[in-house]
């Protein structure tokens, strides 16, 4: 496929589930992510330094996203979602990867945007590293179609905003690929302090709310064990981003935890058919 990268300065991706995932209304919506970071109940521990995150309606997975994105703040600031102590200001750049629920191709899709706008403003996408990584690695092409339409990444931007300052992003939603090709990925785009990743997924999909408890904890105890072949597609939509993350964490000796594992039952009420949740922080050990 040919790499292609659109120069438009004024290519901006719109938001395609604002007023359905999550609120429209600006004001409404930080409002609803900083009363969401302020009910997590955290304790001091490092800086991770990637996350998994779901990426659900608010209503639903808000609560669990929050516990993964809490862990982003300064310890002191937890408790406060202020203006003054919303970020950490070191984190420049945040690699975002995600699965296609709408596109299907091969390898991983970057964008050719140049910011991808939620309600609360423009995300900047880190065009420089796009085109770095589209160079240089054959499973990365630019697929704005595969972007068009999918809430997997654009779920997490409010979240991102509200915990962070001044930032860039790497979109990259993940198709038909490889553990050790998503691995590649998220290695190139590592460095240092500067740099975070998050990868967007949900767990188990229409499950009772019991087998989905019993289901989910398994799949949680896999990902904190970094134990990427026991994890399927049907265990966790984005299973290939997720394995990827494992193997690039499990090279470089990180370890994993779990910070909140719920479901749909948990949040919104009905139990009869539910969606998994898991919220995971990855540090150095």
């Amino acid at each position: 496929m040919r790499k292609l990268f659109r120069k438009d300065p004024a290519n901006v991706r719109p938001p395609s589930v604002a007023g359905q995932f999550y609120p429209a209304n600006p004001v409404e919506l930080r409002r609803m992510v900083e009363n969401l970071l302020r009910e997590v109940k955290t304790s001091a521990g490092p800086v991770p330094k990637a996350i998994i995150a779901p990426h659900a309606g608010y209503i639903y997975s808000g609560p669990i996203a929050a516990s993964a994105y809490a862990q982003l703040m300064p310890p002191v600031l937890r408790s406060s979602a202020t203006a003054e102590g919303r970020a950490r200001d070191a984190i420049k750049r945040v690699v975002l990867l995600g699965p296609s629920h709408y596109a299907a191709f091969d390898g991983l899709a970057a964008s050719g945007a140049e910011a991808f706008a939620t309600p609360l403003g423009a995300v900047p996408v880190d065009t420089v590293v796009v085109r770095d990584i589209c160079s240089r690695l054959p499973q990365v092409s630019v697929r704005d179609d595969a972007h068009a339409d999918e809430h997997a990444l654009e779920v997490q931007l409010p979240f991102l905003q509200v915990v962070l300052a001044d930032f860039k992003i790497v979109p990259l939603l993940v198709g038909e690929a490889s553990a050790d090709e998503v691995a590649a990925v998220i290695e190139a785009l590592w460095d240092g302090e500067e740099t975070r990743i998050v990868v967007s997924s949900d767990l188990s999909h229409y499950n009772d709310y019991q087998t989905a408890q019993q289901t989910d904890s398994e799949t949680a105890r896999a990902i904190e064990s970094l134990n990427a072949e026991k994890l399927r597609d049907d265990l966790a939509c984005g299973c290939r981003p997720i394995c990827g993350l494992l193997n690039a964490a499990k090279e470089r000796g990180m370890g994993c935890r779990i910070v909140d594992l719920r479901n749909s039952g948990d949040t919104s009420g009905t139990r009869a058919r539910v969606v998994g949740y898991g919220a995971f922080v990855f540090t150095e050990n």
